[in-house]
């Protein structure tokens, strides 16, 4: 395969990623009034476990308390992400909550950047959240509001968690764990919100389509992109979340944006694209991480 047409490939990986995220929250948006958010990110974080463990069949042994400690911050964070991120979908548009909640890595790349570069991208991304408002903040959901703002610091701590239990566990054996820890987490919390609909097929089969959709799926098809392309070339293509949770929204849930709302979506992914750019080296393979959608 040429280098333009391994390019091109990972491309379509990436956007294809994205497309089954986007799906994957869609589905799970739907499924909110038989489950509610917290159970269906129970249901995604068991059924994700379940997959990762099997696939990666991670090693208990050889491990000290440290790396195990950095395992279990990491699943909290996962299940509080998540969580965030579910409780914002219910109140506000996919678009919207993945263009707030991608502020998170973006802030934090900013931070870490020592160009002073830095700054515009963080101007313009405060730009693209005032066109966010779409011409008036109370078109927003404020709870919606706050809990995305919750899963973009919890974004940000992901990052930061990912990339410490990368260099305790191999390959996907700290995700795997991790994600263990988070549906353990996440299962008080989902059984009261879901209820008597843990016991429909239907539910589960759903909540199991939901887990390879936005998760299985995307985690495979960004290794493979990854062999292809560089990593920044990586994180940069991951900057478009945003647009494609505003197609989604639009296509799968009826979902419509005004136009002032869709400047300030490609305002923030312009600004994430360019933070990522100018990010440390250091920073470009945990800014890799997708989004928890």
């Amino acid at each position: 395969m040429t280098s333009r047409a391994a390019s091109l490939t990972a491309v379509g990986l990436v956007v294809a990623g994205l497309a089954c995220q986007e799906v994957g929250a869609s589905l799970a948006y739907l499924l909110f009034p038989q489950a509610g958010p917290l159970g269906m990110v129970m249901l995604r974080l068991v059924f994700t476990a379940v997959i990762l463990l099997a696939i990666a069949r991670p090693r208990l042994r050889g491990h000290d308390a440290a790396a195990w400690r950095a395992v279990v911050a990491f699943g909290l964070v996962l299940a509080v992400m998540n969580g965030f991120f579910y409780l914002a979908l219910e109140r506000l548009a996919l678009g919207v909550t993945v263009t707030i909640e991608v502020l998170g890595p973006l802030v934090l790349s900013i931070i870490v950047s020592k160009r002073a570069s830095a700054w515009l991208w963080a101007l313009i991304a405060f730009a693209g959240v005032l066109f966010l408002g779409g011409g008036g903040w109370d078109r927003l959901d404020p709870l919606g509001v706050v809990f995305a703002l919750g899963a973009a610091v919890s974004w940000a701590g992901y990052i930061l968690a990912a990339a410490t239990v990368s260099n305790s566990f191999p390959k996907l054996d700290g995700l795997a764990l991790a994600m263990a820890v988070g549906a353990i987490a996440a299962l008080p919390f989902g059984i009261i919100d879901a209820g008597a609909a843990l016991l429909r097929p239907e539910v589960l089969a759903l909540g199991a389509a939901i887990a390879v959709l936005s998760s299985t799926i995307p985690y495979t098809f960004e290794l493979l992109a990854l062999r292809r392309i560089s990593a920044g070339a990586f994180a940069v293509l991951m900057s478009l979340a945003p647009a494609t949770a505003a197609l989604a929204g639009f296509l799968l849930l009826e979902q419509h944006l005004t136009w002032l709302e869709v400047v300030g979506i490609g305002l923030v992914i312009v600004a994430s694209a360019g933070a990522v750019r100018a990010a440390p080296r250091a920073m470009s393979t945990p800014l890799e991480s997708g989004a928890p959608s």
